[in-house]
C-alpha cells in the first residue's frame, strides 16, 4: 500500500474515533464525570482532532518528507489523547503519566516539519 494511502486511512481512522469518543463523552459521560474530569476529557478530544487533520492534510499533500511528523502525531494521539481518556474515566493517576510522552511526540512531529520547511 503506498505511503499516501496508509496515512489517509489512518487520518480517516483517526478522525473517526476522535468524533465517537467525542460524543460519547459530551453525551455519556456528561452526568458520570465531575466537571474537571470532562475538562480533561476535553482535552484530549481537542488533541485528538487537531492532530487528525493534520495528519490527514500531510497525507494529501502526498509529501513523504513529513510522513515522519505524522507518525510522531499519530504516536501523541495514542498516547496523549488516550491517556487523558483513560485518566478522566478511571481517575487512575498510572494513565496520567504517560500523557506527557504523547505531548511530546506531538513536540517532536511540529519540530520535523519546522525542520523540513527550514530545509526547503
Amino acid at each position: 500500500m503506498k505511503n499516501t494511502k496508509l496515512w489517509i486511512i489512518i487520518s480517516g481512522i483517526a478522525g473517526f474515533t476522535g468524533v465517537l469518543i467525542g460524543a460519547f463523552g459530551a453525551h455519556g459521560l456528561k452526568n458520570i464525570l465531575s466537571p474537571a474530569s470532562i475538562e480533561i476529557y476535553r482535552t484530549g478530544v481537542l488533541y485528538h482532532l487537531i492532530h487528525s487533520a493534520v495528519i490527514l492534510a500531510i497525507a494529501v499533500s502526498g509529501n513523504s518528507k513529513f510522513f515522519r511528523s505524522a507518525l510522531f502525531f499519530l504516536i501523541g494521539i495514542i498516547l496523549f489523547s488516550f491517556s487523558l481518556y483513560f485518566y478522566a474515566i478511571t481517575g487512575i493517576n498510572a494513565y496520567a503519566i504517560i500523557t506527557p510522552f504523547g505531548g511530546v511526540s506531538f513536540l517532536i512531529g511540529w519540530l520535523l516539519i519546522i525542520i523540513e520547511g527550514l530545509k526547503s
